[in-house]
C-alpha cells in the first residue's frame, strides 16, 4: 500500500526506502478524484487510505456496480456519455482536483477523462492488470501498456458478479451508461449462469484431456495458447485482432500449415471467461477446417502456472501470462503489443517460424526486464 501510495505523491517508486513525512510535505493536500476501478473494494480502500493521510478523495460512479463498490459519498452521473467530457470538465474545475485514479486508460469514458484532464494538467494515474504475475497491479502515470493485492479467484469471480448485479439493478439510476465490455450485464450474468451450471462437467473433462495429453509431452510437444477476454481492451486495441475469435484463427491456421506434424497445440479458456462464445466447439471447428483435429486441444479448466512446465512454448497476443511463462523459461511468441516484446526475451520472427524452432528466452536478459517492470 504505501509504495502505491508513494506512486501516487509522485515519489521515485524506485523501490528505494523513501521519507514519507518529507512526500507529505510536498505533496500535502492534493485532491484526488477516483473513476471506474477494478471490480471490489480495492479503489475504495485506497482511496480512504489517501483520504486518512490527509488528502482530498472524490469519486464519480457511472454505474449501479461502480455505486456498490464505493461506500463512501460520491457523486452519480446519469448523463451519455456525449455529454461527459463537459460534465467531467466542469467537476475538475469545481473541485480543483490536481490527480485522477482510474483502471484501465481504453475505456470510452475514460478515454475522454484522460484526454481533459491532460489538458487541464492534471496528473493522471492508470492502474491495469500487473505485467508481472502473479501479486502485482500496475500503475503508471499517463497510460499503461501501448498507449498489490493477493490474487484470488473464488474473491475475484465472486466481486465481478455482485458488480454485474449490481449495475444490471440499478441501470435504471444510470439510463445512458453503456459498459465498455461488448455485452450488456444482462447478458453477461446469462452466460456466467449458464457456465457455473456446467463448471464442474468441463472440469472433468479438463482433467481427461490433460491426463492424456501430458504424459506424452517429450513424444508429442505441446504449445500452449491462452485465450484473452474479448472485453480485454489490450486485446482490442493493442493488436491487429478485433476480437479473439479472430486471433485463434490465425493461431490454429498458422499451427496448421507450418507446426512440426508431431506437435500438438492446447487453447485454454481464460478463467473469467463469460461463457457466452463456445470456444470448445470453435477450437474444433477451426481445428477440423484446417485438418489438424487430432493434434489441437482444448481445457476449460486448470492451473496456468502448473501447465507451463509442461509445454514447449506459448502463443499469446499480449497476455500477461507472457510474464509467467518467462519466468518459467517457457518460449514466448506474442502477436499485439506487449511490453514484454523485447529481442532475445521473446521470439519476434513471424509465427509460422517459431513453432520448429522455439527460442527460450535470455534468462539473464529477462530477470533484468522484469526487475524494471518491478521498479519502475
Amino acid at each position: 500500500r504505501h509504495r502505491v501510495q508513494a506512486c501516487l505523491w509522485g515519489s521515485a517508486c524506485s523501490g528505494a526506502a523513501y521519507d514519507k513525512g518529507a512526500a507529505m510535505t510536498a505533496q500535502a493536500r492534493r485532491r484526488f478524484l477516483f473513476l471506474q476501478g477494478p471490480h471490489g473494494s480495492y479503489f475504495a480502500r485506497l482511496g480512504g487510505a489517501l483520504s486518512a493521510l490527509g488528502h482530498a478523495v472524490f469519486r464519480i460512479n457511472l454505474c449501479g456496480g461502480d455505486w456498490l463498490d464505493w461506500p463512501e459519498p460520491a457523486v452519480d452521473y446519469r448523463g451519455t456519455l456525449h455529454n461527459w467530457p463537459v460534465f467531467f470538465d466542469d467537476f475538475i474545475v469545481d473541485h480543483e482536483i490536481t490527480d485522477v485514479v482510474l483502471f484501465g486508460d481504453c475505456r470510452p469514458h475514460h478515454s475522454s477523462a484522460h484526454g481533459m484532464a491532460k489538458i487541464r494538467g492534471l496528473r493522471v494515474h492508470v492502474l491495469e492488470e500487473g505485467y508481472i504475475r502473479p501479486d502485482y497491479v500496475t500503475l503508471e502515470e499517463g497510460g499503461v501498456n501501448g498507449h498489490p493485492v493477493p490474487s484470488s479467484f473464488q474473491r475475484r469471480a465472486s466481486e465481478t458478479i455482485r458488480h454485474l448485479a449490481a449495475t444490471l439493478l440499478m441501470a435504471p439510476a444510470y439510463p445512458f451508461y453503456r459498459t465498455h465490455r461488448p455485452h450488456s450485464a444482462l447478458v453477461e450474468a446469462a452466460g456466467w449462469g449458464m457456465w457455473s451450471a456446467t463448471r464442474n462437467h468441463e472440469r472433468i473433462r479438463s482433467k481427461r484431456t490433460l491426463d492424456a495429453i501430458l504424459p506424452e509431452r517429450d513424444k508429442h510437444p505441446i504449445f500452449l495458447a491462452p485465450l484473452q477476454l474479448n472485453s480485454d481492451y489490450q486485446l482490442r486495441v493493442h493488436s491487429p485482432f478485433r476480437d479473439m475469435r479472430a486471433a485463434l484463427r490465425f493461431i490454429i491456421k498458422s499451427f496448421a500449415q507450418t507446426a512440426p506434424a508431431h506437435s500438438r497445440l492446447l487453447v485454454k479458456r481464460h478463467p473469467l471467461d463469460n461463457g457466452l462464445v463456445a470456444w470448445r466447439r470453435l477450437t474444433r471447428a477451426l481445428a477440423r477446417h484446417y485438418d489438424v483435429e487430432d493434434r489441437v486441444f482444448y481445457i476449460s479448466d486448470g492451473d496456468i502456472a502448473m501447465l507451463l512446465p509442461h509445454v514447449s512454448g506459448a502463443v499469446m497476443v499480449n497476455s500477461t501470462v507472457g510474464t509467467l511463462a518467462l519466468n518459467q523459461g517457457v518460449p514466448v511468441a506474442v502477436l499485439g503489443h506487449a511490453v514484454y516484446d523485447v529481442a532475445g526475451v521473446v521470439h519476434r520472427g513471424a509465427l509460422d517460424d517459431f513453432w520448429a524452432n522455439p527460442p527460450a528466452p535470455d534468462a539473464d536478459l529477462w530477470a533484468a526486464v522484469r526487475r524494471v517492470f518491478v521498479n519502475r
